[in-house]
């Protein structure tokens, strides 16, 4: 018996947005559901009285590929919003990426040649040259002064751990810019969506059967009968009961809030590095698209230890889940009908032009 469907997606995200609307086009019929009650997975925004709301933390879209930046433009304009965020540190605040506008906060320099001296010389005395966890790494790569306003604090509350506790692979560099120069990407397409991401996704998705509020995990024989294949895009673990054993991740909780003013912060990214603040940071959402409105929404982020009730948003890459990754992949691979792609699915963390390539480069592999 033939079946309804060519393909059944499992996520409603890019990957799986991206792969539809590309097997649509080759006359495949598809079937995209999601367990959430919106499109877009982590890229949905939430328009609230006119501002776009990203509902699971800052998305900047960045890419120097010329190629992906062509094929989102299709579904929507992009403006022209730079990714300049600031940090709190100590009551001060520093510019970011690390540049000289950050070395002359720090130490009142204004030349390169200065901020260079400076760093090598807190390199030469507090760095090792095998470094055995992240706080030796950051000491080897910055110094001791951007290390302890900039680094340490933020990023023990991101992963849960001190500084020492962290593996050395999570920063293997840190870029460090001389010159005066804030825009955090170097790559030469950046900007927000015009009017949210929810654009690109429901162009993608247009003309596509979407059932919102369905688990795959709740009905999986009856869905998997409906398709000849399945586009999975969930944690990899999961899909097969965890058999090996849990991956890990960090988790992240949002505390969104509205406020009479139409200005809180003035940037759409404030990162705060001390640990008194128990969040990383806060976005202020209508910077993203220049808005005027007369209030303002801001978002603050709190990481947190992941469980299987959470959101799971970075995955552990350290040698014990990649090893366990690694059994997960070669029993993947013995699933002919399956395509397991996205960030959960292949536990590495994407950015989004990196997402959508991967998408594109696996439905051309499949359709080819």
């Amino acid at each position: 018996m033939s079946k309804k469907y060519d393909y059944l997606i499992v996520g409603a995200g890019l990957y799986g947005s991206v792969f539809a609307h590309e097997a649509t086009k080759k006359g495949k019929k598809c079937l995209v559901i999601d367990k959430r009650t919106h499109r877009g997975g982590n890229v949905y925004c939430e328009n609230k009285n006119g501002i776009n709301v990203h509902k699971y933390g800052a998305h900047i879209f960045h890419t120097n590929d010329k190629e992906i930046w062509d094929y989102l433009n299709q579904f929507a304009e992009f403006n022209n919003y730079i990714n300049s965020p600031v940090s709190i540190s100590k009551g001060k605040l520093y510019n970011l990426p690390f540049n000289m506008n950050t070395f002359n906060q720090l130490w009142g320099v204004t030349k390169p040649s200065e901020a260079k001296q400076i760093i090598d010389e807190q390199v030469a005395k507090y760095g090792v040259k095998k470094p055995q966890n992240l706080e030796e790494q950051a000491l080897s790569l910055v110094g001791k002064d951007v290390y302890e306003a900039l680094i340490k604090e933020y990023t023990e509350k991101q992963w849960g751990r001190k500084a020492t506790e962290l593996p050395a692979f999570i920063i293997k560099r840190l870029p460090l810019r001389f010159t005066f120069n804030n825009n955090y990407f170097r790559d030469k397409y950046q900007g927000i969506p015009v009017g949210g991401y929810n654009v690109i996704i429901e162009g993608l998705l247009k003309d596509i059967e979407v059932k919102l509020n369905v688990d795959f995990f709740e009905d999986r024989e009856e869905l998997e009968k409906l398709a000849d294949k399945v586009v999975f895009t969930g944690k990899i673990d999961e899909y097969f009961d965890y058999q090996y054993g849990e991956l890990e991740y960090r988790s992240l909780r949002f505390e969104h809030e509205e406020l009479e003013m139409d200005n809180y912060q003035g940037n759409a990214v404030v990162n705060y590095n001390d640990l008194e603040y128990k969040f990383t940071r806060i976005i202020e959402h209508k910077h993203f698209e220049f808005g005027t409105q007369k209030n303002t929404i801001v978002t603050r982020e709190y990481p947190e230890k992941w469980d299987r009730s959470k959101e799971a948003y970075y995955p552990v890459n350290d040698t014990k889940n990649s090893e366990l990754y690694n059994q997960y992949k070669k029993l993947s691979e013995t699933k002919g009908n399956v395509i397991f792609g996205g960030r959960l699915a292949e536990y590495k963390y994407y950015d989004m032009h990196q997402v959508v390539g991967a998408s594109l480069a696996r439905v051309k592999k499949e359709l080819a």
